[in-house]
């Protein structure tokens, strides 16, 4: 009799191994969809990045161009407040001031003696080489003559007052002096007038603080045309 073809059975070493390629196939394919999702997201991932980024550096960008565009205008509105400020100085330099005197010919050697004015505040002539610190201070007892004259010729207004300054008056002049660089102020108990506001040969008196040529003089003659030394120093001279 001729033999029997030979079947696999189950259980054979065959059928085992088929079953592991079948298994390892299923693996790979598992392998492969976990890796195809995970690139997915990675990818979706990736693009929500970029859009947030996106996002964030479009709203850094538009704040940053409002910041400059606010800097910039604040800078114009800074640039605009001086050239008013500047064209209300010379508007102002341009109007008289009704009951101003002024004295020309006024000498301006540095002598170390004391000196006769003619004016009484004096308003200009020879004084001392140092000037009397002029920085919106306020002196509560006289100075020195000399020392202030000096001080004028940087460009100051000098602010005196007698007895007759109400206290008000006294209080209204210290405020606007400790604001104004380049004025000072002191008691003068031998002028005439309550309240004389002096610069380089120019001379007002004034009733009371609040007189509105007070607020004119400052404007016109500090650091006015009258100064004869622009822009000297104010800062760092005596303190009386």
């Amino acid at each position: 009799m001729g033999s029997a073809s030979k079947q696999s059975k189950p259980g054979s070493s065959k059928g085992r191994s088929d079953a592991r390629a079948d298994q390892a196939a299923d693996r790979r394919a598992r392998i492969a969809e976990l890796r195809a999702a995970e690139e997915r997201r990675d990818r979706r991932n990736k693009f929500i990045a970029i859009g947030v980024a996106t996002v964030l550096i479009g709203g850094m960008l538009a704040v940053g161009g409002w910041i400059a565009l606010d800097a910039k205008q604040k800078q114009d509105d800074k640039k605009a407040a001086a050239a008013a400020a500047d064209k209300a100085r010379q508007d102002a330099a341009n109007v008289p001031i009704e009951g101003v005197q002024t004295f020309d010919n006024l000498a301006r050697n540095h002598v170390s003696t004391k000196v006769t004015y003619a004016q009484t505040p004096p308003v200009g002539g020879d004084h001392n080489p140092a000037w009397l610190t002029c920085m919106g201070n306020v002196y509560d007892k006289p100075v020195q003559n000399e020392n202030a004259v000096h001080s004028m010729e940087h460009g100051a207004v000098w602010v005196t007052y007698n007895a007759k300054a109400t206290p008000d008056d006294i209080k209204t002049l210290s405020e606007k002096v400790k604001v104004t660089p380049y004025s000072l102020m002191s008691p003068y108990p031998d002028e005439k007038g309550t309240i004389t506001l002096n610069a380089w040969g120019t001379q007002l008196t004034v009733d009371s603080a609040t007189d509105p040529r007070v607020e004119q003089f400052f404007t016109k003659y500090v650091q006015g045309p009258q100064t004869q030394e622009p822009g000297a120093s104010c800062s760092n001279g005596v303190m009386q």
